[in-house]
């Protein structure tokens, strides 16, 4: 069955590269059908990958090789939420470690353009609070760092 709702990212011939890189990367993902252009197109031939159906964190997705006309901008982001520091950390260097770059307060890009926000579970109950106090120690810590320490967002919230 076809999902009622799926996100389309637009890549410049490297669909199933990053399909298959999310899939290996992230927990709850699955590769789906490649489907290859019956003819030649605007950015492509007959042959070449159109389009690759994956899951992502439990997303359905399709990537698109539209070609170079369009880029993802920070204005779209998975944000994946983590349990640990390992699991943080695993996610932030796969994304990073493999052509990405590092942002700030959990922000990451991969090789090809796509945002992420690598988001302990910790950083989400600290700035959800109750006391805003706490609050405001957490959220003061986090705009400090790169990949979130979860240790420093504990000491934060702990004040």
């Amino acid at each position: 069955m076809t999902a009622r709702n799926t996100i389309c990212l637009w890549y410049d011939g490297e669909a199933e590269a990053a399909a298959r890189f999310y899939v290996d990367t992230f927990p709850d993902s699955v590769m789906g059908e490649v489907f290859r252009a019956p003819t030649d197109f605007h950015s492509g031939q007959a042959g070449d990958v159109l389009t690759v159906a994956f899951t992502v964190a439990g997303i359905p997705c399709i990537g698109l090789n539209g070609g170079p006309a369009f880029r993802h901008s920070q204005a779209f982001s998975f944000q994946i939420a983590t349990d640990d520091q390992a699991e943080t950390d695993r996610l932030w260097n796969a994304i990073v470690d493999n052509g990405g770059q590092a942002s700030a307060c959990g922000w990451c890009k991969d090789r090809w353009g796509l945002h992420w926000q690598i988001t302990p579970r910790a950083l989400s109950a600290g700035i959800a609070d109750p006391d805003p106090a706490v609050r405001q120690r957490v959220f003061t810590a986090m705009m400090t760092m790169t990949k979130i320490d979860i240790a420093a967002i504990e000491a934060a919230r702990r004040g």
